[in-house]
Parts: C-alpha cells; structure tokens; sequence
C-alpha cells in the first residue's frame, strides 16, 4: 500500500527482457485494443472527467469532516489539514480501476448511477489514505509524498507550539486518531455512493468493500508478524510470508477488490465477479512488485520518499528475499544483520543495492512483473466486457505497473 507520489500514471521506462506483452501497450507500439480513439485522451484518469470528479467526491467528503470537527471543538482542526493535505493530488488509481471496471462491465457514463461508481472511488482514496497514515506509523516512515508524513507533522505541531509532553507520542497518537476518522468517511463515503443503485448490485459491492476493509488491517498485521519472526534460514517460508503479505496488505485492494466493486456496481453477476480476480489479482501483485523496486531503487525527487527507504525500514520483500537466496555469506550477513537497523548507513544502502542487482534479485522481479501482467491481459482479452471500458483498464493495468513513482 505504499504509494509513493502525485505523479502522473502514463510514464514510460526503458524497455527491459521479458516485457513483450506490454511493453508498447501505452507509447511504443500501440495496439488496437490501447492505441488512443479519435478526439480521446490516452489518460485514463482524465477521460470522461474521472480524476476531476472523484477529486470533487472527496472534497464534498472533507467539507462534510470540517463540518463535524467544527461541531466538535476548534482545536481538531490540525486533523483537517492533514487530511486535505493527504487527499491533495495522489494518482487516483483504485478510484480510476473502479470506475473503468464499472463502464466495462456495462455502465454507462451518461448513467444515473454513474455517481455509484464515483463516490465508491472516492471512498477508496479515503481508504487508502486511512492505511497509508496507519502503515506509515508502523513503519516508522519520515516522509509522505515529499512532505512530513502525518505523525511526523503532528509531532511538528507539538513541537512548534511548545505544548507539553512527549512529542514523539503526540504525533504517534495524533496520526492514528486521524486514520481513524479517514476509516469512519470511507464508510460514510461508500454508503452514500451505493444507496441509490439496486439493492443486489450495493450489497455485492459492499461485501467486497467491507472484507477489502477486514483484509488489509489483517494483511498488516502479518506484515509486522513477518517482520518480527527470525528468517534467513528457510528461503522458502521467508518467500512465503512475503508473497502472503504482499497479495493481502497491497495487491488485492489496490486493483482486484476495486475492480470486483466497479464490476458488482454495474450489476455484474457471481461469475463476472470472480473472473474479475484473473485480471485483478496480478496487476495488483505487479504494482505492489513494481513499489517494491521503487521502494530501493526509486528518484527520491520523483517517489517523494528517501532513497533506499524499504531498507531503512528493514521490509522483508520477496526483492531481497530473492537477493538472499543467491548472496554471498559477506551480502547474506550485510542483509540479515543490517537491513532495518536505525543507524543503516548510506554506503550500507549502497551495498545492499548491489548485492541486490548482482545476485539476480532485480531481474527476477522484472520477469515476475512482466509474467504477471502478461496474465492478466490475456485474462482481459478473453472477456466479452465493453471494448472501450476493457481498453481503459489495460490502459491503467500498463501505467500501474511500469511507473517511476
């Protein structure tokens, strides 16, 4: 769920092995099913107004918190501010697979109910948000997209203002307070987009939105289990625990469940559902593959987020897990022994990149990116859904997971 940027999606990186299926599905060799239509824009996000809407669906959401926190009392309004600074600008990718999945499977864009698939964005991104205060408070991350991140800001507050205390504790308090309240919009948000389309149609959405819910804090938890248990003695356990993580904490809320609830909006039955999980779910795992990379190897002025940050933080992806499996016992030591330490050096981070690089481990997740995507496009091509809606989605499919940021 660590989504790095407010860039936009459409970037290009170099062509590498193994990226046949996509790798001229945007700019280098488009095909019928992506090339831009007459008078169309190639931006997902920008057709048919889906960023500027789901941008106004969160806004009208903020308006409805600072309303409720001026109820309350004037001096929560810090918490407003991190929230219209943590929902300012972001790709609007869950929303964005969401509605495209909507229009694929039969929604119409001059639809009454095109509202449904909107607003069910926007609560997505009021979700997100939610997780990403959260995991950055577990983490222990400094930064945001370029900007403190939220118990970091929090703890600014305190300090700037000469409160008494532990700053520290403040900003730990005040960060999950504020997820907290991220959690209770996204909800609100999300019953409010579904009241006026049939009853069968909102409580499939619904279900998926509530286990997306259920599942991600789930998926946190054993993220921090996977952290804390001893590894580096069974490669095949440890790769596991990563592979767990990464399809429960990321993968699945960020396209598979966004997908199946765009899909049960439009009035999709049982077995559309679950077919959207062939196309879903690998994207998904790509992107979070894809962050993983960024995560090392990222343009800190780009991701927004320090270089080498994933190794500061000591996260046990299958990136370095593949890296361990072939190191030497001198790089084996280094990432056993260093990777999440406090005081991990920069020529440290240095090293850890080349043991990663040399030992194969990168280009292991590159071909584990491009098989993937490779899947899930050839899932889509087998699906009778709308042209332009499944066109749409491989469009964003391409973007999420060949980015920079």
């Amino acid at each position: 769920m660590d989504e790095r940027t407010t860039t936009g999606l459409l970037t290009t990186p170099p062509h590498t092995p193994g990226q046949r299926a996509y790798a001229g599905a945007v700019h280098l060799e488009p095909t019928s099913a992506t090339a831009p239509r007459a008078g169309t824009t190639t931006d997902p996000l920008v057709a048919e107004a889906v960023r500027e809407d789901v941008d106004a669906a969160v806004t009208r959401r903020l308006d409805v918190l600072a309303a409720d926190l001026a109820r309350v009392d004037p001096g929560a309004a810090p918490v407003l501010a991190e929230a219209t600074a943590l929902l300012t600008g972001g790709k609007r990718l869950r929303a964005a697979f969401c509605y495209w999945s909507w229009r694929a499977h039969g929604g119409a864009h001059e639809s009454e109910h095109r509202a449904a698939a909107v607003g069910a964005g926007a609560a997505l991104e009021l979700f997100q948000a939610a997780a990403l205060v959260h995991d950055d408070v577990m983490d222990r991350s400094d930064t945001r997209r370029g900007r403190p991140a939220a118990h970091r800001a929090f703890e600014n507050l305190h300090t700037g203002e000469r409160w008494t205390g532990d700053g520290e504790q403040f900003g730990t308090s005040g960060a999950i307070l504020l997820g907290d309240v991220l959690l209770v919009a996204c909800g609100a948000a999300f019953r409010e987009a579904t009241a006026e389309i049939p009853a069968p149609d909102a409580e499939r959405a619904r279900t998926t939105f509530d286990f997306m819910q259920t599942e991600v804090t789930l998926g946190q938890f054993l993220d921090v289990r996977a952290q804390s248990v001893p590894w580096g003695d069974d490669a095949d356990a440890d790769e596991e625990r990563a592979r767990v993580v990464l399809r429960t904490k990321s993968a699945r809320y960020s396209v598979e469940h966004p997908v199946r609830i765009g899909a049960a909006l439009a009035g999709a039955d049982d077995a559309d559902l679950e077919a959207s999980a062939s196309f879903g779910l690998p994207i998904g795992e790509a992107f979070q593959l894809r962050d993983d990379l960024l995560g090392v190897f990222g343009d800190p002025q780009v991701t927004g987020k320090p270089a080498g940050d994933d190794l500061r933080e000591g996260k046990r992806t299958l990136l370095v897990n593949r890296a361990l499996r072939s190191a030497s016992d001198a790089g084996r030591r280094l990432l056993l022994e260093r990777l999440g330490a406090p005081d991990l050096e920069a020529d440290e981070i240095d090293r850890m990149k080349e043991i990663l690089t040399s030992t194969g481990a990168v280009a292991d997740v590159e071909v584990m990116i491009a098989t993937r995507v490779e899947r899930a496009l050839a899932a889509l091509d087998a699906t009778s859904l709308d042209p332009d809606g499944a066109a749409r989605l491989t469009e964003l499919a391409v973007a999420a997971t060949r980015r920079r940021s």
